[in-house]
């Protein structure tokens, strides 16, 4: 096994024991939320976000429990997102990570619900968990780039003009303002939330973190949507197509698929370009990046 490979093991075997003593368990009251909030968690997925958290955080010399905090309520909006994101009246889909969607293993109501309770979870965990460090300026720091990054002006707003782009002609920089809100500011959040806890960070390295994290964050869209029209459902573990039935606003469907590649290529480009004033230490951010791009799901 690689550094690379070893250190993304040791990662997700953190994140999913973190994941799995943070939820409350099925039995507690309500029983039928609480099943379906694990049922949305504890279903495997990349854990990019969690990933990138504690890639940061280790390449600027945070202890790994410190991490544990962030990426964890990182994952949890994103769970959240993808939740509310599948419901008949968002993107209405049927299968997610290979299984059904929350509303259709559940119903509507439920999947609604469990969103609402991941959200807040994952603020109380950032306010409350014993193994931040205690000072208040450090925990409002990470309060405040999540909940920047999945409003109104970052993840949510990024939703609603999607939604509102469905059947209607955009130009590039409609979309790609689409998806650096939608996609990216959650995976800029996660670089930065890991960055946050590290005390001698300057604002130059602050700066191309975020820029780093804006850029992944676009590329991951845009291999999304090629691997919409490109892979298929039992590859992807969701419904492959659904971009062109449902009539979105997508990089092939805008560029077609070589200039979309192309546009990936020159992404992951600037990407690694961001990190180049960190030296060696960003390998590890560097192929993640290298991972975006390339792959299959």
């Amino acid at each position: 096994m690689s550094e690379f490979d070893s250190a993304l093991a040791t990662w997700r075997a953190r994140i999913e024991r973190k994941l799995d003593a943070t939820l409350p368990r099925a039995a507690e009251t309500p029983a039928r939320l609480h099943e379906a909030v694990r049922y949305s968690v504890l279903n495997g997925g990349k854990r990019l976000r969690p990933m990138l958290v504690y890639a940061t955080g280790q390449m600027l010399g945070v202890p790994l429990i410190q991490l544990d905090v962030p990426a964890a309520a990182v994952e949890l909006i994103h769970c959240y997102s993808l939740v509310h994101d599948d419901l008949p009246a968002m993107d209405d889909d049927d299968m997610r990570r290979g299984r059904p969607t929350t509303h259709r293993r559940f119903d509507e109501a439920t999947a609604i619900l469990v969103g609402d309770a991941l959200q807040m979870l994952a603020f109380d965990l950032l306010a409350t968990d014993r193994d931040l460090p205690a000072d208040a300026r450090t925990r409002l720091r990470l309060i405040e780039l999540l909940s920047r990054a999945g409003g109104s002006r970052g993840m949510t707003g990024g939703q609603a003009l999607d939604l509102a782009a469905e059947h209607v002609a955009v130009s590039l920089e409609q979309l790609e303002t689409i998806h650096r809100l939608k996609t990216g500011r959650l995976l800029q959040a996660a670089v930065l939330m890991g960055a946050a806890l590290a005390p001698m960070l300057d604002r130059g390295q602050e700066r191309a973190l975020a820029d780093y994290g804006d850029l992944i964050g676009l590329a991951f869209q845009v291999r999304d949507d090629l691997l919409d029209v490109e892979s298929d459902s039992a590859t992807l573990g969701k419904t492959a197509g659904s971009d062109a039935i449902h009539g979105k606003a997508t990089f092939p469907a805008l560029l077609g698929v070589e200039a979309s590649r192309k546009r990936l290529r020159e992404l992951l480009d600037a990407a690694l370009d961001a990190l180049a004033g960190f030296g060696p230490q960003a390998d590890v951010l560097r192929e993640i990046a290298r991972q975006v791009v390339e792959r299959k799901t």
